[in-house]
């Protein structure tokens, strides 16, 4: 069976499903993940769920069927469904690795206590983080294990092409392999930094996450 980490090395290497307008089903990769990821004509749920339940659910839509799977009801269903949350659909992006050292100023913060790596590791297994002067990155296995990317930058230091210069590090620090961001569509700041560094568009991402014990 063709799993999501399948998928999405095909994808990073450009070859995607077919665009037949159709649905795959796939296992979860781990119980913290779940979710539905669109290419083009075509979409990929992952979920541990009855997929006929995804089948059905997704037939009683009264929308295209090519946005059936990001529907905000057929998220919301699937959200009642497993218990779980959702902040927003992404820009799904990925770049291959560069050799050599990051052209930036790094330096690794190795406090498992300091708020960027507390806040990643909700979403990510083997988290670094590196600090530059205005900006933090991060890199982390998120979905299906694939390497993930994410930049902060600071308010005072906005306009000057660091966050550009956070995602190319991130490509130097993939260890050859490929990396991935995942935007927000309304970042629109953010989505032409990573675009800038080399980062190309694939698709859109819905994450679901098992909502946090202290919200029942």
């Amino acid at each position: 069976m063709e799993t999501l980490r399948d998928i999405l090395d095909a994808a990073a290497r450009g070859v995607f499903p077919p665009a037949d307008g159709r649905t795959t089903i796939v296992p979860q990769h781990c119980p913290r993940d779940a979710g539905v990821i669109a290419f083009t004509g075509h979409s990929v749920v992952f979920t541990d769920e009855d997929p006929q339940w995804v089948y059905d659910t997704l037939g009683a839509l009264d929308c295209d069927a090519l946005a059936a799977t990001m529907n905000a009801r057929f998220l919301a269903a699937f959200m009642d469904r497993t218990g779980r949350t959702t902040d927003t659909i992404d820009v799904m992006t990925v770049a291959s690795p560069l050799p050599g050292e990051p052209p930036l100023a790094l330096r690794e913060i190795r406090d498992p206590a300091h708020p960027r790596v507390v806040s990643s590791l909700r979403r990510r297994d083997d988290v670094r983080v590196w600090a530059a002067d205005g900006g933090v990155l991060v890199l982390g296995r998120g979905i299906a294990g694939r390497l993930e990317a994410a930049v902060e930058v600071a308010e005072a230091v906005r306009h000057r092409g660091l966050g550009r210069a956070l995602a190319l590090a991130a490509r130097h620090l993939a260890g050859g392999e490929p990396v991935w961001a995942q935007i927000s569509p309304g970042n629109a700041r953010s989505l032409r930094a990573f675009q800038a560094a080399g980062f190309r568009p694939v698709g859109s991402e819905a994450l679901l996450s098992a909502r946090p014990r202290s919200e029942g």
